[in-house]
């Protein structure tokens, strides 16, 4: 069973309930199926230590040969998937795996053909609140720099809103934000979905062991042992406040497709009510403690974006180059 969502949309939340109930076994995001979606017989990458332009090319010519064709590339695909989906399910000692991988929203048709039959649970969150959490979790609040790393809004939501439509798999969408106002209802009908019987334990998650290794979003989950409604208009509060970002933010989404937003379950037209009815009231953008940094993933996170910070226009960055240079030289 597969969580889709973009970054920042609570999938980390969703996923540690699921990884609570006694049937299934979750975990760190594995990263499996991104790689196998551009070996080149769908999509390819932009640069590789081999050949990967006539790859492209070669793969297709030799799949094309085979006697089933796809059928088979995808049956030696899923086969390598089997395998280590099966080896961690049974050291996790339970009946059903499930893997919450982001970067899986983009490779959703790939992903689909892999795995036809498998259950996927869709989780939707408010644009705004996506991009704000972006920018805040991994930016330090810098929102322009955060939009020219990764639109994640130009990326996700069309991918998404596209999945949910044309539904070729077995899908449950919910959104966030109805998820942590009423988890009992929506994880009984989650858990119906997926065929297991509902527990009310799971969703008190945090009374459950869970791996904080690996990729995803463990801090935010630590800050509270169930669903909390404390995060649902906390995007109206920063934004409120600071009209910059707040224009910033506006832009990115006005140039959503309304459709695409409506799939999501969100009206554009009303998409910024809390801010522009006056409900909310703004907070000042404020800076980051070091007291905020403390544990391992804050401080991995801010260190990165402290070397990042004008790289390719610093000594550092100079030095950085040169090292990767002779790390090339000595290495080819």
């Amino acid at each position: 069973m597969f969580v889709i969502g973009s970054p920042r949309s609570g999938s980390t939340l969703l996923e540690r309930m699921l990884a609570s109930h006694s049937m299934i076994a979750g975990g760190p995001e594995p990263h499996l199926i991104t790689p196998l979606a551009h070996l080149g017989y769908y999509d390819t990458v932009s640069a590789a230590p081999y050949d990967h332009l006539r790859a492209v090319d070669a793969i297709r010519g030799f799949v094309a040969e085979l006697p089933d064709g796809e059928r088979d590339y995808l049956d030696a695909c899923r086969a390598y998937t089997d395998v280590l989906y099966g080896r961690a399910l049974a050291k996790s000692g339970k009946q059903r795996f499930l893997d919450k991988t982001p970067a899986y929203g983009l490779v959703l048709p790939f992903l689909a053909r892999l795995y036809p039959r498998a259950k996927y649970v869709v989780l939707t969150r408010h644009p705004a609140a996506i991009f704000c959490s972006f920018a805040e979790s991994f930016f330090e609040g810098d929102f322009e720099a955060a939009n020219a790393f990764n639109p994640i809004l130009d990326r996700y939501v069309p991918a998404l809103a596209r999945f949910l439509r044309e539904r070729p798999v077995p899908l449950c969408h919910v959104r966030y934000e109805d998820l942590v106002a009423d988890p009992e209802r929506w994880m009984r009908e989650i858990f119906e979905f997926l065929g297991v019987p509902f527990e009310a334990s799971a969703i008190d998650y945090g009374k459950h062991e869970h791996s904080n290794k690996g990729l995803g979003d463990p801090t935010g989950v630590h800050k509270h042992t169930r669903p909390s409604t404390a995060s649902i208009e906390k995007w109206a509060k920063q934004l409120a406040g600071d009209e910059k970002n707040l224009k910033l933010v506006r832009s990115l989404t006005d140039r959503l497709d309304p459709a695409d937003l409506a799939t999501w379950g969100y009206d554009k037209k009303t998409l910024y009510a809390p801010i522009d009815e006056g409900r909310v009231p703004g907070i000042a953008p404020r800076k980051k403690k070091l007291s905020d940094r403390l544990d391992r993933h804050s401080l991995e996170r801010w260190l990165l974006l402290e070397l990042r910070r004008n790289i390719h226009h610093n000594a550092f960055g100079r030095l950085v180059k040169k090292v990767r240079f002779v790390c090339d030289v000595l290495l080819r």
